[in-house]
């Protein structure tokens, strides 16, 4: 089997934007500790949990297709002054992930890989 090169990008494009959340929301986790906001600190540790369950399949399936993780640069935090600040910039993250992850799905489809499509979708 072939792997097909564009869904090996699109692995590793999610294998990066996972990695991005797990940076942010860390942040966003000791931040919130900082302020005092324990409950949403313990929330945002949650969030860094299945954001690196997500990584942890991206990078079994790129092994699976015979591929190396290969993530880029990630882009830097993004913090805010308050929680609603440090909320809008994870909605903007999110809605990132929602477009990468159907446009990733689409192409699956298209190119006929149910296991990979069923990945992008799960995460979705």
């Amino acid at each position: 089997m072939t792997a097909d090169l564009r869904i090996i990008g699109y692995l590793n494009r999610a294998l990066t934007h996972e990695l991005v959340a797990v940076q942010q929301y860390l942040a966003q986790a000791k931040l919130t500790a900082l302020w005092g906001m324990t409950q949403t600190s313990e929330r945002f540790r949650e969030d860094v949990a299945a954001e690196l369950r997500h990584a942890e399949w991206l990078m079994e399936e790129l092994l699976v297709q015979g591929a190396a993780p290969a993530s880029t640069a990630l882009a830097p935090t993004r913090l805010d002054g308050d929680l609603l600040g440090l909320l809008l910039h994870d909605r903007a993250l999110e809605v990132e992930a929602v477009r990468l992850y159907e446009d990733a799905a689409h192409y699956c489809a298209r190119a006929r890989d149910k296991r990979c499509r069923a990945l992008f979708a799960k995460i979705l």
